[in-house]
């Protein structure tokens, strides 16, 4: 059963509120930016899955390289290069999750909740030998 806003706490439900508007913009410039359309025919067309997760997958490429080479962003030089690439990552994960109409942004919230209470995210469990990272 998915969490409604009356199940989330006064946090929780600021940050579903605030990661639902950001979904909903990043879906809205891509498509403003013509990515859900045919460049020829001008029709619609449906984004294959497999590509745009490989976009994610450099997006999070270049954070690498950006932190193995020290750099600033190029398009943004007074950003951080990793901060500007995961934020690039994060911005098609979005697009991509409100073009399939998943709740990310829900998703997000219960999985955060699970992991509080998880055995293996504490401390003292990976003090004791459980997972390093």
């Amino acid at each position: 059963m998915r969490l409604t806003l009356d199940d989330m706490s006064r946090e929780e439900a600021d940050a579903y509120i605030g990661l639902v508007k950001a979904q909903d913009l990043a879906h809205r410039t891509a498509t403003e930016a013509g990515w859900y359309t045919d460049p020829v025919t001008l029709l619609p067309i449906k984004r294959n899955f497999g590509e745009v997760v490989a976009l994610m997958h450099s997006e999070l490429s270049e954070a690498l390289e950006a932190d193995r080479k020290g750099l600033m962003d190029d398009k943004l030089p007074h950003r951080d290069g990793r901060e500007v690439e995961f934020a690039d990552c994060i911005i098609r994960i979005f697009d991509t999750a409100a073009a399939l109409g998943l709740d990310v942004a829900g998703a997000i919230i219960e999985k955060n909740r699970y992991n509080r209470q998880r055995a293996d995210h504490k401390l003292e469990q990976r003090a004791a030998g459980g997972k390093k990272y």
